[in-house]
Formats: C-alpha cells, structure tokens, sequence
C-alpha cells in the first residue's frame, strides 16, 4: 500500500511538473531554467542566505540567479559526491540540507513529495549537467495585473505566463517567486493571493529573470457609500478620481481661498503670502483668481530663487568642493535658468555636455563637484533616470533590470572627464577633496572605465535597444542627445514626477529617484499622461506646474473625511506636511519682520536666497542662529545627488528649537521687531493682534481668539511680553508649522 502511494505521489509530481511549464520524465531538466527556477523558489539565492555577499556555510550562488554559469559551477565543481550525486541522487547533499535530512541553518525548503525535490532529483539523476543555448524568459505574462477585491472577496489567483525566446510558452504559476511589498497579505505557492488586512499593496512576481508588479487592494465592504467628488477640471482630476472610486474612497473638499493661497504661495516661492497679498486675494471675487495668482507667482523673483534651490541640492552646490566663486556661479545660473522657463531638455543637454572653466562656463560645476567616474556616473542615473545604479556595481541589480555590464558601459561615458586645477588655495593641504580656485573641466582623448574583470564594456546609455556609442563620437554630446530625446520616455517621466513631488508632497512613484519594476506607480496611466503631457509642451516646466496646480486634486483640503483618512498613496486629500529649514526660517523673519543672520552673508538675505550652504571659510567659527536653525530643521549638506538628503521629520531638538530657542528668542527680544514698531506706533490691542494673525495666518483672528488675545494682553504686567507670548504662540501653531 505504501508502494502504492509513493507511486500515485510520483505521477502527482509529474503532472503538476508538466503543467508548470517544467520538464517531466520525458526530458531532463535544465539548469538555466528548471534548476535556477527552483533555487530562487526555495529562496536559495536570496541575499540572506546563499545568495549573501560571502555565501552561507562554506556555499555561495550569485545573488538571485544572476549569474547561472557562477551557480552551476559552485554546485558541481569538487565536491559532486556531497553537493551533487548522480550515482546515488537522494544521497546529494543539495537535497538533504533542502529536506532537513541532515541539519540546515536555513531550514526546510521543501519535502520529498514536494514537485521541487523531485525536479533536482532528476536533474542529479540524469548526470547534473548544464546544457548550453537554453531559450530564455522573452517576457513575462501575469494576469490580473490590477486587483481590486470588496469584502467577503479575500483572495484571487494569478495566472503567470512564460514566454521563451523560442516562441513557446509556460504555465509558470507554480514555479515563479512572489514577493509582497508589506505584509498585509499572504501569497500561496501557486499564486494566490489572500488578505491578512484591508490594505493597498504591491505583489512582485518573479521568474528567472523577469519580474512583473501586481497592484492589490482589498477594500471593506461599506454598503452606505456614496461617491461624491468635485467636478474634474481636467486629465489629472479624471484619473484620481477615478481610482478613488474604484477604491470606494470620497476625496474631501476643494480648500477654502486663505488655504490656497498660502499653499501656493509656499509651494512656489517658499514664503508666506504677505498681508496686502492675503486681503487682496480674499476680496477678489473672479471666478479664476487661482489661476491669476500662479501666473503673477510665477514672475516673481522668489519663484527661480526657491525652485533653483531645489536643483542646487541634487546638484551639489556647495562651498568645500566648488569654492565660493563656484557656488555663486552655478546657482547664478540655475537660478537665471528657472527665472527663463529654460525647457528642462536643454538645461539638462547643457548640464550634461558641460566643460570649460568653473568660473565661466557656470554648468562645467556639474562635474567639478563629482571628481569620481563611478561618482558621475551613479548621480546622472539617479537624477536625469532615476535609477539607482549603486547595487549593480558589485553585481547585477537584484530589484532591477541592470547589470553589472550595464554599470561599467554606462560609467564609460564619463571616463575621460577631467581637471585641470589652475590654482588651489585649500587651507587644510592634507584634505585632498577642499579645492579653493579656478578649475577648467575637459575630456581627455583616451581612458575607459574597466569592469572589474579587466574588460572594457564599449560606452553604452540605459537602454535595452540602444547600440554602444562609437568610438569617435564625443560621449558627452551623445549623453546629452540620446538622454534629453523625446523619444526616451523615462527621462520625461522622471522629470513630471519630480514636479509633482513638489506640489503634491508625494511622487506617483516614490521615492522620485528610484524607478523600477519593483517600485511602480501608484497612478501609472497619470504619470505617462503627465509625462506625454511635458514633451507635448516642450518641457515647459511652467506649464506643468499650472496643470498640477489648477486640478481640483491639487486643491483638495487637507481636513479627511469618513473614507480617505488612512489613504497614503491615493492623493484624495492634501497631506500637511512641516516647512522646510528655509521656509520655516523665512516665516519666522516675516512675521516678526527681522532679519537673520547667516555666516558669510550680508545682513539681509533670506534663508531661501542663499547660493550654498555653510560657506566653508567660515568652518572655524560657531554657526549663527540662523544656520544652526537650517540644520536642526533638515537643510541637506549637499554630499549626494538625491531627494533623501532633505529631512522632513520632525525631531525633539526642532521642537526646543521653537519653544526655546536661541533664534526664535534673539527675534522676538528684538526691540525693533513687528511688536516694537506698531507698539511705537501707538497701535492699539486689537490692531496688534489683527495683524500678527493676518501676517502669521494669512487670515484675520476670530471672535474667540480676539477675546483670549485681548485678555492675555489686559491680565500681563508686561504689555509687549505678552505680545511676544502671542506671536510666539502664533508661531508655534500646526496652522504655522504646516503647508496643509
């Protein structure tokens, strides 16, 4: 009866074998697809086991199957009698630690009944060899790739499809990797996925080396749900929307005009609107006084300071590398550039392809500030790709469709950048990454970037179609050509979430700077609607900033209602979020109207205004106020080329920083601040404190904080004391705090 069993559980494993696509007892199985499918099945190659940088007990496989040849000789090579035993295949150490036969720190893989155990078995069995020109994955095919599931509904099964090179096709469900990016849900063996919790999430499906996203939302049932949204204003409107009803989740509401006005005004200059600015805008009565306010915005000086800010942080702008002279330069002309609405094609082609002096020739700072092949290379691939090459380095990227041979044809390109140093007046002469002096940036006529096996991988873009650039082209002008194209849709998708991100708080892929199969968009019919949107419009970055910010999902309000208040990704309301170090540092100066002080800048500038970041002559000196309050509340250093620099937590030391700190004090104490001058001015209590809110809140007080203001006022021995209590008050308010 046993026999018997064994016999029904054989022919079991064979069928299932067959239905996934695998080779049965008719043919052996092969190494490249069979085995390897396996191995990342059991979770073999994964980098907690024996896919780890130095292996697991003495074994080592190429981190998650990159490299089958490495694999099949790390299983084979010296030691078949106890990793492989084709004489004696239940024997073969592979299947015994994969079983628990024989102890095993990674635990049980599989059983012996298992289609897996039995798929090895006959691999051994059959002589474990590999055999060459296997087909490979072509593409993978995984349906539903969008689900949406109401309660009772707690599960669904996908189907996964192979297909080869040669045209033939797999059932490969059983066989594929599934990867839950929380776990907020369970996935079979088999595919199918079933709730642990009502949540969104994202279900990566793997085999070999292909992998597919499944976006998985499991909804509770609400059978009282109504849909109800503002009218759609236009694309962006429409698709939100749509998914929001899909999800059964109501945006809230279109914000009220002081909300937006602030909002916009922030967003776009990095103050807060002044008090003439907020009256006018609040007594206007035309129907497109929103789309007035971002045009007349838009012109501001204010506009190219804040948003040349931003780039100045991806870029590197500061003083140990560049030098004085180079900071002002180059943020000279990020700002002249923002100010033009210069395309953003043509400011990254001029990036790109800068040389010359750092002093003259204001872009060439771009790569003076990057003195590494690989340094460049990464930063231009996280910034202008968004692509985060660093992993593939080493190895060929786990989450991602690079590879090591990809990493060093794509750092080819930036080889033969150099420097010639004219003069440098460093002061400590044993710190060889301070320059202090005019540098001329040049491309030398020879030298390449060697793989780590001594070869050369010829200069080649990010791009799976795209034939290595020749020899005698200049690889900096093709960079530039082939990046800023119109036909590579990556460049200008990275570009229109980027702007979304500062509008809206959130990119529709996040983090912006990592795009991958892996990490897909939360909207993905939106981004490449905004995408196609920005090369329509030839990368008029102002356009897109109307289009964002006239949706009614841009001016939703931040107040949740019923059904949006856990909706993280969905953008059914706005998310409040603290203002930045030099928002926060210009708000403060405004409301109290005194100026900070910043190490190596004259008395005067804003914290938005200034070109770098702590001038580096300077380093010998305590910080001032102002600078000590930029770095408690996230001003990024400028050491690396991505978004993550900025902090935006909140922190306990930013929290004594507002209630008790050396700034905050110095401002208020100050006998020539707002208070002094319309105490000197004779205005009464009621004046005072109508225009602390209006310039703190944009809005007049109310009835009830008029009444607590004027008794706080009444009650104090120390009239001006206790206007300094209000507005510090005012200023230490989430109404303050927080663009919502």
């Amino acid at each position: 009866m046993a026999t018997l069993s064994r016999h029904i559980l054989g022919t079991l494993a064979v069928l299932l074998l067959v239905a996934c696509g695998v080779s049965s007892a008719g043919a052996a199985p092969t190494f490249d697809r069979e085995v390897m499918s396996v191995l990342a099945k059991a979770g073999c190659n994964m980098g907690t086991c024996h896919g780890n940088l130095n292996g697991k007990g003495g074994f080592k496989l190429s981190l998650r199957g990159f490299d089958p040849a490495f694999d099949f000789s790390s299983i084979t090579r010296g030691q078949i009698a106890r990793r492989v035993n084709p004489a004696e295949p239940e024997a073969s150490l592979l299947l015994l630690k994969a079983t628990m036969t024989v102890p095993h720190e990674g635990g049980k893989r599989f059983d012996v009944d298992d289609p897996e155990y039995k798929l090895l078995r006959d691999w051994i069995a059959a002589g474990a060899d590999r055999v060459a020109d296997v087909p490979a994955v072509k593409r993978l095919n995984v349906e539903p790739r969008d689900i949406v599931l109401t309660d009772p509904q707690d599960s669904v099964t996908l189907r996964v499809t192979a297909e080869f090179q040669d045209g033939t096709r797999a059932d490969v469900a059983r066989i594929a990797v599934y990867e839950p990016a929380e776990p907020v849900v369970d996935v079979s063996k088999d595919g199918r996925i079933t709730r642990r919790d009502f949540a969104q999430t994202v279900v990566v499906v793997r085999y070999l080396e292909q992998q597919v996203p499944v976006r998985v939302a499991f909804i509770p049932r609400s059978d009282d749900f109504r849909w109800s949204a503002p009218t759609p204003v236009n694309f962006i409107d429409e698709q939100i929307f749509a998914r929001l009803k899909q999800l059964r989740i109501n945006p809230s509401a279109i914000c009220d005009d002081v909300t937006y006005l602030r909002r916009a005004t922030l967003d776009l200059t990095g103050l807060l609107p002044t008090v003439a600015e907020a009256k006018a805008f609040l007594a206007d009565e035309r129907s497109d006084k929103r789309a007035r306010l971002i045009d007349e915005i838009l012109e501001r000086p204010a506009y190219a300071e804040f948003w040349s800010q931003k780039w100045a942080d991806l870029l590197r702008v500061e003083e140990k590398t560049l030098d004085r002279k180079g900071v002002e330069t180059f943020h000279a002309w990020l700002r002249s550039c923002v100010a033009a609405n210069k395309p953003i094609d043509e400011f990254v082609r001029e990036l790109v392809s800068a040389r010359g002096s750092s002093y003259s020739s204001p872009a060439s700072n771009y790569y003076r500030a990057m003195r590494t092949t690989d340094m460049r290379a990464e930063s231009t691939a996280q910034i202008f790709l968004g692509v985060r090459l660093q992993c593939a380095r080493c190895h060929n990227h786990p989450f991602d469709q690079w590879t090591q041979d990809d990493y060093y044809g794509w750092g080819n390109l930036f080889a033969r950048v150099d420097y010639e140093v004219l003069e440098n007046r460093r002061r400590d002469q044993n710190d060889k990454h301070e320059f202090d002096g005019e540098q001329i940036v040049w491309m030398k006529s020879t030298g390449d970037f060697p793989h780590p096996s001594g070869r050369v991988i010829p200069s080649r873009f990010l791009a799976n179609d795209v034939k290595p650039v020749g020899k005698q082209r200049d690889r900096l002008e093709a960079l530039s050509g082939w990046l800023t194209s119109s036909r590579n849709e990556r460049f200008a998708t990275v570009q229109a979430n980027r702007i979304w991100f500062h509008l809206m708080g959130k990119g529709l892929v996040h983090p912006i700077d990592d795009f991958r199969v892996t990490n897909p968009a939360s909207h993905p019919e939106l981004l490449a609607r905004l995408s196609r949107e920005l090369v329509e419009h030839h990368f008029d970055v102002q356009h897109m900033i109307r289009t964002i910010m006239l949706s009614n999902a841009y001016q939703l309000s931040a107040e949740p209602n019923l059904t949006n208040a856990s909706d993280e990704q969905g953008f059914s309301h706005a998310k409040p979020r603290r203002l930045s170090a030099e928002q926060l540092t210009d708000a403060v100066s405004q409301v109290l109207e005194e100026p900070v002080s910043f190490n190596g800048y004259p008395l005067g500038i804003r914290a938005g205004q200034i070109p770098g970041v702590r001038p580096f002559r300077f380093r010998d000196q305590a910080p001032s106020n102002g600078d000590r309050f930029l770095t408690v509340f996230g001003k990024p250093p400028r050491l690396q080329s991505c978004e993550c620099e900025r902090t935006a937590d909140s922190t306990l030391a930013q929290a004594f920083e507002l209630v008790s700190g050396s700034l905050m004090n110095e401002l208020l104490a100050r006998s020539s601040n707002r208070i002094g001058r319309l105490l000197d001015a004779g205005k009464t209590d009621r004046e005072i404190l109508q225009t602390l809110y209006w310039t703190a809140l944009s809005r007049q007080p109310n009835s009830e904080e008029l009444s607590v203001g004027s008794r706080v006022i009444s009650t104090s021995n120390d009239r001006r004391r206790a206007l300094e209590d209000i507005a510090w008050s005012l200023m230490n308010s989430n109404e303050f705090l927080l663009r919502r």
